[in-house]
């Protein structure tokens, strides 16, 4: 079995920063795309920002200039590094890898969500 398992969420005031992490863990053979979603109440998981397994970086028009998405391919570790935080930026933030276990397909794997809070 594979799990994507966040930390770093929590609550920050406006203008103030977080870091997220999201490491993979069990039998792993091979680890693609990684990404950052969110999601609020009511609406779509939109991407915040994806990472390719050669270091390749996409980011969503919103979080540009202030969030930088990075990794660690040794420890299957993905982080966002969120600067200037909005209260717009409240979220739940889900970690998502494109991977193939041991023995299985390639797959979409999800983690459980970590919850970011931005308010004065």
């Amino acid at each position: 079995q594979v799990h994507l398992v966040e930390s770093g969420g929590g609550l920050v005031q406006p203008g103030g920063s977080l870091r997220l992490s999201c490491a993979a863990s069990g039998s792993i053979y091979m680890l693609y795309s990684m990404a950052w979603y969110r999601q609020t109440p009511g609406a779509q998981r939109e991407l915040v920002a994806s990472i390719t397994s050669g270091g390749n970086t996409n980011y969503a028009d919103s979080v540009k200039g202030r969030f930088t998405i990075s990794r660690d391919n040794p420890k299957n570790t993905m982080y966002l590094q969120m600067y200037n935080l909005k209260p717009e930026d409240t979220a739940v933030y889900y970690c998502y890898a494109d991977l193939r276990a041991t023995m299985t397909w390639r797959q979409d794997y999800w983690g459980q969500g970590t919850q970011v809070s931005v308010s004065s």
